[in-house]
């Protein structure tokens, strides 16, 4: 006699209709990605307009466009130190029409933000590590180090009298500072300011001794001569700038950190949307149009896949949240 009920039955129908509802939304997301795009895509970046986080997204839009043909536009969603544009596309439709253009900020709010209202994994589909570029380690002009080591020497023979700026507490310049202090084993003074402008005046006008700093946010200062490039933070040198060494060339191997600049899309994003997505983003940094631009920013294209991302991510976030939590890194209040 056949058995018509039961828990076994039971559990079995479940796991025919679990089976079935998986098999329906893969082809689903298939039809989907295959009309992909239909519409607008926004990439938001958590940044006001002007920087380089969003010079970049914009040109990296552009050639989006052309590739997709489809519009692919920037909005800008500054403020909480990225916390706001970051939510709104961890809350976004999970269908690829809302990106995020992830900063190092995002690994850094992983430790040094309690309460955040996203999970710095979790919530996000990662698409790709579009590019990554050194920060500059700078000096006023007349500054007594003239490398590294004379910094290192200096500071040493008077601990906590030598400063250096950020454009705020918990953000790249001021932690890549921290690291330094770390493995270099000195004490300087940090002075935290609101945005990068003011610190590169005051290192022009000799208020300040270092900082580190973007080659964009001191160009003009590098151009005009009015400050001094002691090393670049990166593990080997820029083809961009040849002519500076290394931190790690110092004697602090351990010391290679870069600003980089990914994107990535809300959670459950479905595979074959993130992957025309992931097509386009590495095309138009590699595109022969924007390529060389880059390169004289000292900005190197990278485009990664999204799974070589994902792994890269989790080590930033462990990079810094070792910093943080060695150095009892706290936000202003």
């Amino acid at each position: 006699m056949i058995n018509q009920g039961g828990p076994t039955a039971s559990a079995s129908r479940r796991r025919v209709l679990q089976a079935f509802a998986g098999g329906l939304a893969a082809v689903s997301a298939g039809v989907y990605a295959n009309d992909f795009p239909n519409r607008v895509i926004k990439i938001v970046v958590p940044y006001p307009p002007g920087a380089i986080n969003d010079v970049l997204a914009r040109a990296i839009a552009d050639q989006m466009t052309k590739s997709l043909k489809q519009s692919v536009i920037v909005e800008n969603r500054a403020g909480g130190n990225t916390l706001i544009g970051t939510q709104a596309v961890a809350t976004a439709k999970p269908d690829g029409y809302t990106l995020l253009q992830m900063p190092p900020a995002h690994a850094i709010n992983a430790s040094l933000v309690g309460n955040l209202p996203y999970d710095s994994i979790k919530s996000f589909t990662p698409i790709t590590l579009a590019a990554s570029a050194p920060l500059l380690l700078l000096a006023r002009k007349d500054a007594a180090a003239k490398n590294v080591k004379d910094l290192v020497r200096l500071a040493k023979e008077k601990p906590g009298q030598y400063t250096f700026g950020s454009s705020g507490t918990g953000g790249t310049a001021h932690l890549m500072g921290e690291m330094l202090e770390s493995v270099a084993d000195i004490k300087m003074l940090h002075v935290p300011y609101k945005g990068t402008a003011p610190v590169i005046t005051d290192l022009i006008g000799g208020q300040l001794d270092y900082t580190f700093s973007s080659y964009s946010g001191a160009a003009s200062a590098l151009k005009s001569d009015r400050v001094r490039v002691l090393a670049i933070t990166s593990a080997e040198r820029s083809p961009a700038f040849k002519d500076y060494p290394t931190i790690a060339e110092a004697g602090y191997p351990s010391y290679a950190i870069e600003a980089w600049w990914a994107f990535a899309a809300p959670a459950n994003t479905p595979a074959p949307i993130v992957e025309r997505l992931n097509k386009a983003i590495v095309e138009a940094v590699n595109a022969p149009e924007l390529a060389p631009k880059l390169a004289l920013e000292g900005i190197r294209a990278r485009g990664t896949t999204p799974k070589e991302f994902e792994v890269f991510l989790a080590r930033e976030i462990e990079t810094w949240r070792k910093i943080i939590k060695d150095r009892g890194i706290k936000l202003d209040t």
